[in-house]
């Protein structure tokens, strides 16, 4: 027995070709994956890890609890404080996941009565924390600092309610476009207002910065922030996340982020794989790699007559528009065909008409997968 209304839902879903499935290990030329630096498979990284633990006599498997209770072993005030380092922030806070420290962060910061102004294209875990939350929530158009400014006006003409405190959430780089808010202008918009600005830097770990600690810290913009949610699951290659902000954020959280409170921590070789990929970002060259392989797709791009359909992005993340999930998903089956792992993003993660081929860069792509991936996308598209 399968409840009928469920059942309907997948039936509905596959009706729409719009079914997801777990995908499987491939061989394939890797432009998919948000292994930005390749970290997932540095040798010198796993084996760091391995010599940190070994050093802090931690040959641990699991952390055994929460952090509250018997889990919070020892490499996390150490690693928490790298992190503070690298970050310019006076704290950060480990969560097992981005998606723990989304949920944590917006469940149970914003009160009732507060408000929170969030970026029409925010990420599905922001979402997720703000139905948790007690606070109102409003979205403002993609990217529009006009729109927002008229939200923020909207809610703090007639004199500021002292009870009532306004969030403005959005993401350095978002995950489907691969484009950037003009953050600058958006922390002078908050500071006029007096609003608390919450990044995600997710997809600019890594990528941005002079040691890639992200576009904030690229643009100074550290003091501007409340709170920065960065996640290692992307160019860091290993696993967890870590919100950074004030001493004060950081009480709160352990007192009041359910997600961190009820769950068992991360296990010590967690812990040593984030020191040693952070080690790692400060000393390695790779990021000019990316950088290079990213300037180069753009050319390609412009080459093959494709920049209609592409968005402008300047991250790892390039977006071509294929609209229809029937069309978008054969078009990357014959990509893939042709040994290149190009996935199609689906309605309804994105919006109907929407539909896309996400092509992720990294810094181990070769100027010739890239050419020849865009010269068998061309004719598809263009025809």
């Amino acid at each position: 027995m399968f409840p009928e209304k469920l059942h309907q839902k997948l039936e509905n879903r596959n009706a729409e070709n719009a079914l997801r499935q777990l995908g499987a290990d491939n061989p394939y030329v890797d432009f998919s994956s948000n292994d930005y630096l390749g970290f997932s498979n540095n040798e010198t990284i796993f084996n760091e890890s391995h010599a940190f633990l070994k050093a802090q006599n931690l040959l641990h498997n699991g952390a055994t609890g929460s952090r509250l209770l018997s889990g919070n072993h020892k490499l996390y005030p150490l690693v928490e404080k790298q992190l503070a380092n690298f970050h310019n922030s006076e704290s950060a806070l480990i969560y097992n996941s981005g998606y723990d420290a989304n949920i944590g962060f917006f469940a149970s910061v914003p009160q009732r009565g507060d408000i929170i102004l969030y970026d029409a294209y925010i990420h599905a875990s922001i979402r997720d924390g703000m139905l948790m939350s007690n606070a109102k929530t409003y979205k403002f158009k993609h990217n529009d600092l006009s729109d927002l400014e008229t939200l923020l006006t909207r809610f703090t003409e007639g004199g500021s309610d002292s009870k009532q405190h306004i969030y403005v959430v959005t993401e350095s780089v978002f995950s489907m476009d691969g484009d950037s808010p003009d953050l600058e202008k958006l922390s002078q918009i908050c500071k006029k207002h007096k609003a608390y600005l919450v990044i995600d830097e997710a997809h600019g770990l890594g990528v941005f910065g002079k040691h890639g600690g992200g576009l904030i810290q690229h643009l100074s913009l550290e003091k501007a922030v409340f709170a920065r949610i960065v996640t290692y699951g992307k160019a860091l290659g290993c696993h967890g996340a870590s919100i950074l902000g004030s001493d004060l954020l950081k009480q709160y959280l352990v007192n009041f982020s359910r997600s961190l409170i009820y769950t068992t921590a991360l296990p010590p070789h967690s812990l040593a794989t984030i020191h040693a990929s952070y080690a790692a970002l400060e000393q390695t060259q790779t990021r000019q790699k990316l950088k290079e392989n990213i300037q180069y797709f753009k050319s390609e791009i412009n080459k093959n007559q494709l920049q209609k359909l592409f968005r402008e992005s300047d991250s790892a993340i390039h977006c071509c528009i294929i609209s229809g999930n029937d069309r978008v998903k054969h078009i990357s089956k014959h990509i893939q065909n042709s040994g290149f792992d190009v996935k199609p993003i689906l309605s309804p993660t994105v919006s109907k008409g929407q539909e896309r081929l996400r092509f992720c860069l990294h810094a181990y792509n070769t100027e010739a997968q890239i050419s020849e991936v865009l010269k068998l996308l061309a004719p598809l598209v263009t025809s």
